[in-house]
């Protein structure tokens, strides 16, 4: 028996009441509907939806009209619509405007089941992940950590396991993933949250401060040293303490870290005494510590003393379908920080932001957006305005001018932008139809529906008749 609520918005009577049957037949709680309208004011109402399906072509108030009152009303909500082969067009459409999936008529129950289905347990993850964000940020003051793709869910899910442990943790990823905010996480989430969260970037520290910094030094140990110095692991007694960019050490500044793991003993330079503190460590690198290993920068030793419990966070363009929601934080978070009224992307803009790759991920995308807003004067972005690089997404598979300054467009039909766009993601991709369905923002099981359809074969070459 399957769990949720769904809203059905038909306003054929034999339809409605077949899909109404069919989702009470596998457990769900269903309300059926005739009309748009009548499905505004059950939005509108105390009535909370995991799921709606709704057909797109009604009378008065259709489908995208349905779908755009949900996203205002509950914007977790997903929304399956349903559309004959001739309003293909609009259901794409839809699913730029944020709908999870579309099925055409004719379907079978079985199909449209599974696609239900896969939208309530989405639905679930995101609700999963919103109660976890807002009780961190209720209890510790914790935010910045946005996203709901699969990647993301697996971050944080890890994260809240390694909470409750005192291991020692190793945070890996590209600059720019936000590694220290899932180390502060960690500690905020921890028995040690009301001590201290010390930070320092390794990379940051002069060759001969490295060691004096971390573990302190007593007077006249060294030119300058003209009192004794408590060094950051002092600082962060009874708490933790992260290291940020730890390939970046000396080897021996590696030797102490690897004696501090082994026995919780410091020895400051210059002193003649071992200090036992009581230090919580979280290591993070955007390197890949393994071949520093190989390369003999980094002591096999300490790699296997720090990779207790590793969480990678992945690039940004792995994950593409957390782009919308850390732009809608970002303008909100700006717009209130600058002062500037309520701010829109264009859905040229937003389609670009997108396609983007970010090189320097969740970082370069929060810089863009607050030099947008504080320095564009208009309500809604256009792509101009964000400064991104044209020849990101020269490749779109859109209907887009080749230059600013053309007037013509390439006129191609939907079935050849669809069908190209979804090659193309493959050939990037290397086939992997997991990534492809998460960066089109469709299921796995629309897009192998669609490779069928298209006949695409394994190579994912495009054959000379690409529309039949």
């Amino acid at each position: 028996m399957e769990d949720g609520k769904i809203l059905v918005v038909e306003d054929q009577d034999a339809m409605r009441e077949s899909l109404v049957i069919a989702f009470k037949d596998e457990g769900y709680h269903v309300e059926g509907v005739c009309s748009g309208e009548d499905a505004l004011q059950r939005l509108l109402g105390e009535n909370q939806f995991d799921l709606v399906v709704t057909d797109l072509k009604m009378k008065k108030v259709d489908g995208l009209e349905v779908l755009k009152a949900v996203k205002a009303t509950n914007p977790l909500t997903e929304v399956v619509v349903i559309t004959a082969y001739g309003t293909i067009s609009t259901a794409v459409q839809a699913i730029r405007e944020g709908a999870y999936d579309y099925v055409t008529k004719p379907f079978r129950h079985q199909e449209i089941l599974r696609v239900a289905k896969k939208a309530i347990e989405k639905k679930g993850l995101k609700d999963r992940v919103r109660y976890l964000e807002g009780e961190v940020k209720e209890k510790y003051k914790f935010e910045g950590i946005v996203g709901t793709s699969n990647a993301m869910l697996e971050v944080l899910k890890t994260t809240s396991h390694v909470c409750r442990t005192e291991s020692t943790v190793l945070i890996t990823g590209e600059s720019g993933t936000g590694k220290e905010l899932i180390a502060r996480a960690v500690h905020y989430n921890s028995l040690r949250k009301d001590c201290p969260f010390v930070v320092i970037n390794c990379g940051a520290l002069p060759e001969n401060l490295q060691e004096s910094e971390l573990f302190g030094h007593v007077r006249g140990a060294f030119t300058g040293a003209i009192r004794d110095k408590i060094g950051l692991f002092q600082q962060a007694q009874k708490g933790t303490i992260l290291l940020d960019e730890i390939g970046e050490t000396l080897p021996s500044t590696q030797v102490k870290l690897l004696r501090f793991l082994q026995d919780g003993e410091i020895r400051p330079v210059g002193g003649n005494k071992a200090l036992y503190v009581d230090v919580r460590i979280i290591a993070a690198t955007n390197e890949n510590l393994e071949k520093a290993v190989e390369l003999g920068r980094f002591r096999k030793d300490l790699f296997y003393r720090i990779n207790v419990i590793r969480i990678h966070i992945p690039p940004l363009r792995e994950r593409r379908e957390d782009v919308a929601l850390l732009v809608d934080y970002f303008l909100e978070k700006f717009s209130t920080k600058l002062n500037k009224g309520k701010k829109t992307l264009s859905v040229e803009a937003k389609y670009a932001m997108m396609r983007y790759d970010w090189p320097g991920n969740i970082r370069e995308l929060q810089n863009t957006i607050e030099r947008v807003v504080a320095l564009t004067k208009n309500e809604v972005i256009q792509v101009d305005d964000l400064l991104l690089p044209v020849e990101e997404f020269a490749g779109s598979s859109v209907i887009m001018m080749e230059s600013d300054k053309r007037k013509s467009f390439i006129v191609t039909t939907l079935a050849e932008q669809e069908k190209i766009a979804i090659v193309d993601a493959l050939n990037k991709y290397g086939g992997n139809q997991t990534k492809v369905s998460q960066v089109l923002g469709i299921s796995t099981t629309t897009l192998w529906r669609k490779i069928k359809k298209y006949k695409i074969r394994p190579q994912h070459e495009i054959p000379d008749n690409i529309a039949e």
